[in-house]
């Protein structure tokens, strides 16, 4: 089992311009963001991050920056993990692209919709996930199966994400939120992933941390079933 950090960038100059920036090229973290990016150094300190993973698009490459620096750590550039290709819709107006036909596929069954000259949001869900179950199977062989890691994206590839790890159809992840610099945690099995968090924005980490291997006479098989009746926690 290995824990993937799910990190969205930081508030960038076009996330309150009204502007769907996509893929255009030097959008940068506005003051906010670098603030936001500067405190998840302080919000992640005691858990261990194996590697840092990043989409190759600016903004994310500014928020794990503190976070790569005060762990030593190089990001690894994954291009699977960028951002949506809205196409044609690039650097349009929100308030104008509400009014096409498109928004309301968008927002109503996003598994049919595909951005002219763009690409479809089935085939992000597509390379994102298969991106970060890569990266999670590589990082367990490497670090072992208690690894911690921390993939930082955007909010549309993120969601698509999620929506595969509740195993909930994608015309359902327009009910997911993800904040900038928000973190959402999913824990990798063999079998099946285990959601712990969601658009989480300042809640307690410690349950991050893998707890110490306990000593066994006989190696004990992971278990990925669910706890029935609930989790104590623990």
């Amino acid at each position: 089992m290995t824990t993937l950090i799910l990190l969205r960038h930081g508030r960038s100059s076009a996330n309150v311009s009204g502007i769907l920036a996509g893929r255009t090229p030097g959008v940068e973290l506005d003051e906010k963001g670098l603030e936001q990016a500067d405190k998840v150094v302080e919000r992640l300190t005691g858990v261990p991050i194996a590697e840092i993973v990043s989409s190759p698009m600016l903004r994310c490459e500014q928020t794990v920056a503190p976070l790569a620096k005060d762990r030593g750590l190089t990001p690894v550039s994954e291009p699977d993990l960028a951002e949506v290709d809205y196409g044609s819709w690039t650097g349009g107006s929100l308030g104008k692209l509400a009014k096409e036909p498109l928004w309301k596929v968008v927002q109503a069954h996003p598994s049919a919709a595909i951005f002219p000259d763009g690409e479809g949001l089935a085939a992000v869900q597509g390379r994102a996930v298969a991106a970060v179950r890569r990266h999670g199977a590589r990082i367990g062989a490497e670090h072992g199966p208690q690894a911690v890691w921390l993939a930082c994206s955007h909010g549309d590839v993120i969601k698509a994400i999620l929506a595969d790890a509740l195993a909930t159809h994608l015309d359902n992840f327009q009910r997911i939120m993800v904040d900038t610099c928000s973190i959402s945690v999913i824990h990798y099995t063999e079998t099946r992933p285990f959601v712990a968090r969601v658009n989480d924005l300042g809640g307690d980490v410690a349950g991050l941390i893998p707890p110490k291997p306990k000593r066994r006479r006989k190696p004990a098989a992971r278990s990925s079933d669910g706890v029935v009746g609930g989790d104590t926690g623990s």
